[in-house]
């Protein structure tokens, strides 16, 4: 311990001299051997600490002291005196100098230690450390072998003798009686395995090893020698003046060599880079750089491809993850680099990127003169480039915010990439290759289906103005639908399945967005997608669905509402309308997803610009089934019947609204649509269409007037019909006159919708058109009619029970079960008539209806088949 610090002591100097001569007696025995008369020198700085007693001592060591400090100031005149004691500890971590030693060093150094801790495991026969430290081993010879270094003769010498030491060990435990435990057995299996499959991989080195362990060794270190040689050659002379410093870098390769980027070097820098990718530590910006320094250095269009197909290549390896998108500069510049590789390959015939082609020399240069036909064929793949760049395209929209000025700045980005899958759409062509034109016309349809007309405009004028362009552009007279059907009749003509649904969905979502929605409906029940869709992939399955919910609501926006309610009917009724539509992740409360379940669905959502909404979307729905619900039940009597909902969704809210107590002014959608259904079961037609026209969210869809008109108009027409069935049994005679007053209906308008009632059966009168009233007939039914009918309703439910078990038993499918698109439908408005009509058969006011109705129904077909079997 130092003497100064032994200075800081506590104030009892009589045993800390004494510790202190105890010390220095046993630091300094050799220097007492040598003048066994002198005494250890001690620190000035104890004197004043030390008690009176001692005062004679001191003085002695004093002189001792400065004796010392003499001959060390002799031997270090240079040293603080005061410092020497602090140091002293210090003394022999300075002596010895620090060594530098190289990685290589370091590995094999740490190869060494590892392999004498195999050793000693297997003096104990610890198969589980030997195994633990061979792994390892294993683990630091991959290492040595990604640097491009030899595998050095001690992991050979290691895999011989732990072979011979398996063989032993396992004869042993054959022979003796006492078995290993499991676990060491385990671990013996295991090494056993590994020594295996490590000799088979290092077959060469250990039979060289085997027969010249020497001359393996020299080898070895013959291989070595010419590393360090160029490790010494590379070092310079440190330069003195700053002025002579050379500011440029140099762009080094492997093995420290210079990369010259001359037009006769690029093949061989090319093969370089291509070698390293995907390699663990790759630098990809380095790559990325190298490889525009040759697309800039190239001089032949041949060059100009290679270089291009790795540079494009390595711009989409840049970003590794599957969850983050690909950085906005870099898909900028893949996305030009792009586009000049298809200029130079439509510009120039002679030039073919193909992905299947002939093995060719990847260091020669290529030309057309060189090759037998003419045609340089080039292993590459344009489409998948342009499929990567929209891919990525739509990442990014789906990790930006949809509501910053980030997201509108990447959405201008589409005119550029619509503008490349248009270019190359012209490349295949011109070059007809089939399979990648049906693929990009696929892409370029997917961009234009469902936006309106004013974007479709300006992503052609793009395509417009490029010097390449596809056969198929939009027409002078600027209708979309022509553009939209040249792309899906090519898709129909392509030889994957795939495409041609994808097409056809395509389509009928486009036409249902502009309101034709009869030409939709007919091309989706002729297509007979509704029977295989199950079979499709996610993707398609997603466009299925947003196909369907834009029928609905076409079909709302034309005022067929019966239509709109059966088609939005199944979409609703599973309660997952976001999850369906990929416009969120829908958490059932029993339902755990799984981590990769969960990215796999965050992945599939949409971008936020192509969201229908899902508010305006409920909003219409429910509005469609207020119109059919309401009426449908003031004209049933039981309440069995009233049970039998048409949209179950609708009905549990209405339910729920008249169980309320209190019901203030309405706030949501929801609100407003179930005051105006309870107004309307009133007869309250007025105070339903002005709560109706009141929600606000019909702004948001196109031509939103006409929609409000049409609405209030369908309100009065639907009015009438519920104030007919609700107040028909406490009429004898009622005025149409007074009828189209109470309802602001035309006369004509009302005489209409009463003789469609008489004739559906819906309503038991007659019309007298000359005095302008209509005839109730009442038939007032018996008990014993009452029972009877009751009777023949249950018997009915029964008969239809046990058809219903049978055709289970057999296996056979019932008219009315068939799927969409069937002749017994029931979501079809004709059968969703005569059910009404059964049901209402069973009510009080059904009676005998037979007659003229009935009669003229004989002649209609197969339409009115159903009817016919009940009035026989």
């Amino acid at each position: 311990m130092s003497r100064f610090f032994r200075g800081a002591g506590d104030s009892d100097s009589d045993s800390s001299s004494s510790e202190e001569e105890e010390l220095m007696s046993s630091d300094d025995e050799g220097p007492k051997q040598a003048a066994p008369t002198a005494k250890p020198a001690m620190s000035r700085f104890l004197k004043s600490a030390a008690d009176s007693d001692s005062s004679d001592e001191s003085s002695d060591e004093d002189e001792s002291e400065m004796s010392s400090d003499e001959e060390a100031q002799q031997a270090k005149p240079a040293r603080n005196r005061f410092l020497q004691g602090a140091s002293s500890d210090e003394g022999s971590d300075e002596d010895v100098k620090r060594v530098v030693k190289s990685a290589k060093d370091k590995r094999l150094e740490e190869m060494e230690v590892t392999g004498k801790a195999m050793d000693n495991a297997l003096k104990i026969n610890d198969w589980v450390a030997i195994q633990t430290e061979f792994d390892k081993l294993i683990r630091m010879v991959q290492r040595q072998q990604n640097v491009s270094e030899p595998v050095p003769p001690f992991y050979v010498r290691t895999i011989i003798n732990l072979d011979n030491s398996i063989n032993t060990a396992v004869a042993k435990d054959k022979e003796s009686k006492k078995k290993m435990n499991a676990s060491n057995a385990r671990a013996l299996t295991a090494v056993k395995q590994k020594v295996k499959k490590i000799t088979k991989e290092f077959e060469k080195e250990v039979k060289r090893f085997q027969e010249d362990p020497e001359a393996f060794e020299r080898e070895y270190q013959a291989t070595l020698a010419p590393e360090a040689a160029a490790s010494v050659k590379a070092k310079k002379p440190k330069k003195v003046d700053d002025e002579e410093e050379d500011d440029e870098f140099t762009t080094v390769g492997k093995g420290g060599k210079a990369i010259q980027f001359t037009p006769e070097n690029i093949f061989k820098t090319l093969q370089v880079v291509q070698e390293a990718r995907g390699k663990k530590n790759t630098d990809r910006t380095e790559q990325i750089r190298i490889l525009e320094k040759l697309l800039e250095v190239s001089i032949t269009s041949y060059q100009s491809i290679r270089v291009l197909l790795s540079l494009i290549a390595s711009r989409f390896d840049y970003n590794s993850s599957v969850a983050t998108h690909m950085p906005i500069d870099l898909w900028t510049a893949a996305q030009r680099e792009v586009d000049q590789l298809i200029a130079i390959v439509a510009t120039e015939p002679a030039y073919s990127i193909q992905e299947i082609t002939e093995d060719y020399d990847d260091l020669a240069e290529r030309s057309p003169s060189t090759e037998k036909d003419g045609i340089v064929r080039i292993r590459g793949s344009v489409i998948s480039f342009v499929d990567r760049l929209d891919d990525e395209f739509t990442k990014s929209l789906q990790n930006i915010d949809p509501h910053g000025t980030e997201y509108v700045d990447r959405l201008k980005d589409e005119k550029g990439l619509y503008c490349t899958i248009c270019r190359a759409q012209a490349l295949y062509e011109k070059t007809k290759q089939e399979d990648p034109l049906g693929r990009v016309v696929m892409r370029r349809l997917e961009h234009i289906y469902s936006k309106p007309d004013a974007v479709v405009l300006a992503l052609e004028a793009t395509v417009a103005a490029s010097d390449i362009k596809p056969s198929v552009i939009l027409a002078s007279d600027g209708q979309t639908s022509s553009l939209i059907h040249s792309l899906c009749v090519h898709s129909y003509k392509s030889g994957n399945s795939l495409l041609r649904t994808r097409a056809m969905l395509c389509h009928i979502y486009h036409y249902a967005l502009h309101n034709d929605f009869h030409t939709a409906r007919d091309m989706l029940l002729m297509s007979h997608l509704q029977e295989s869709i199950h079979n499709a992939d996610v993707a398609t399955q997603i466009l299925y669905n947003r196909t369907v919910v834009q029928l609905g609501l076409s079909a709302f926006r034309c005022g067929l509402i019966k239509e709109s309610q059966s088609t939005l009917q199944d979409i609703f009724a599973t309660q997952r309308v976001k999850e369906l539509l990929a416009q969120g992740v829908h958490q059932q409360r029993y339902q755990i997803l799984t981590p990769e379940q969960e990215k796999a669905e965050r992945q599939r959502q949409l971008p936020f610009h192509m969201h229908i909404n899902t508010e305006l979307l409920e909003a219409a729905f429910l509005v469609s089934s207020m119109l059919v619900e309401i009426p449908l039940l003031a004209s049933i009597d039981s309440e069995e019947q009233k049970r039998k909902a048409i949209s179950k969704p609708f009905r549990r809210l209405l339910d729920f609204a008249d169980r309320q107590i209190f019901t203030g002014p309405p706030e949501s959608t929801r609100d407003h649509i179930m005051q105006a259904s309870k107004a309307l079961q009133n007869g309250e037609w007025e105070k339903c269409r002005d709560l109706i026209q009141s929600i606000k969210i019909w702004s948001l869809m196109p031509e939103c007037a006409a929609v409000k008109e049409m609405l209030a108009k369908r309100i009065q027409e639907e009015g009438l019909r519920t104030y007919l069935f609700t107040y028909a049994p406490h009429y004898s005679a009622l005025s149409l006159s007074l009828l189209a007053r109470t309802f602001s209906l035309t006369l004509r308008t009302v005489t209409s919708i009463v003789s469609k009632m008489i004739w559906t059966e819906e309503l038991a009168a007659s019309l007298d058109q000359s005095a302008g009233v209509i005839i109730f007939n009442r038939m007032e039914m018996t008990r014993t009619q009452q029972l009877s009918q009751t009777l023949a309703d249950k018997v009915n439910a029964l008969v239809e029970q046990n058809e219903k078990s049978l055709d289970q038993k057999l296996g056979l499918s019932t008219w009315n079960e068939r799927a969409d698109g069937g002749k017994g439908d029931k979501r079809g408005e004709q059968t969703q008539e005569r059910n009404r009509r059964e049901n209402r058969r069973g009510g009080a006011r059904g009676g005998a209806r037979g007659g003229r109705g009935a009669r003229f129904a004989q002649g209609l077909g197969s339409q009115m088949a159903g009817n016919t079997q009940r009035n026989r």
